[in-house]
């Protein structure tokens, strides 16, 4: 009789064991979209069973290319996740739940929820969606519009697993910055830290409207944190614009930073503040929108 119970226990365990190998998933990859609206990346991670992707473009015609791309790996998609509310990260998400119905569209807390349904409902107000209007917010005047209260779902804790097994840690633990909320994301399996807008890569940072001297500040000193945090581990940084690079990326960032705040502070004309950061960041990228935005916000003619 006891061999007997110890053959059913080995046979239990067995199974079990089994089971898990068989949920585990592969080790998690990721692919790259490089969006040319923006210049903003898109980044599809898959376990080998499903996949996930970040962000999804500033423009449906760029929406569509992503598609294409998830689509051409022949894996379902289970979840949008988007960053933070700013829109060259989320127009893309009508498109992509056409094309995907079975997929959610997910945000890491009800703050960036609330921040994309508010520069939305703003950029309604001024026209900016007119070119985008199937994200228009739903409203009584627009009953066929955008349903961003519904669309939208808020996770619950700090990870979001993968159909078959496997998950992504995500963290929102974050003073405003860039934006005034935001998620990134650790991949262990990949050492690579996913750090939305907190990074850009040989792209002119957006320090525009909305982000004040204040925010310029915590973005800075985030920076010096995540090099604290991540320098002995060294990961892989994958920014929301620009390539990926090493952790000397949060160094350049920061002397950026150091620069653009000095040259706005003591220029006298917004031309003049143009021309210098130009002088400096030649071979940077969205010159004529995020670096103009940005110097319009901080220098007063």
């Amino acid at each position: 009789m006891r061999a007997i119970l110890v053959a059913a226990l080995a046979a239990l365990g067995f199974l079990v064991a089994n089971t898990s190998q068989a949920t585990a998933g592969d080790p998690i990859k990721v692919d790259i979209y490089k969006g040319e609206v923006a210049t903003v990346n898109s980044y599809i991670f898959s376990n080998g069973k499903s996949q996930i992707v970040m962000d999804v473009q500033r423009a449906t015609s760029e929406a569509k290319k992503l598609a294409a791309t998830i689509k051409a790996k022949k894996l379902p998609l289970t979840h949008i996740l988007i960053s933070h509310g700013h829109p060259d990260h989320y127009i893309g998400m009508d498109w992509l739940l056409k094309e995907f119905p079975g997929a959610k569209v997910v945000v890491a807390n009800k703050d960036i929820k609330q921040d994309i349904i508010g520069f939305s409902t703003w950029m309604e107000s001024v026209g900016w969606l007119d070119a985008e209007p199937a994200l228009k917010p739903k409203s009584v005047k627009n009953p066929d519009g955008f349903d961003y209260e519904k669309n939208i779902s808020v996770l619950e804790g700090n990870t979001l697993e993968f159909d078959g097994g496997g998950a992504l840690k995500l963290d929102t633990q974050y003073k405003p910055a860039e934006s005034n909320h935001a998620t990134t994301v650790y991949v262990g399996d990949l050492n690579g830290l996913f750090a939305s807008d907190f990074a850009y890569n040989k792209v002119h940072l957006w320090m525009g409207t909305g982000v004040t001297d204040e925010h310029i500040r915590n973005w800075r000193d985030q920076l010096a944190t995540f090099q604290k945090k991540y320098g002995s581990s060294n990961p892989t940084i994958y920014p929301g614009h620009g390539n990926p690079g090493d952790m000397s990326l949060f160094a350049e960032l920061i002397k950026y930073i150091e620069n653009f705040q000095r040259i706005t502070a003591n220029a006298t004309s917004r031309e003049m503040a143009i021309t210098e950061m130009k002088k400096l960041y030649p071979d940077y990228g969205e010159a004529d929108f995020l670096l103009k935005n940005s110097v319009d916000f901080h220098v007063h003619d």
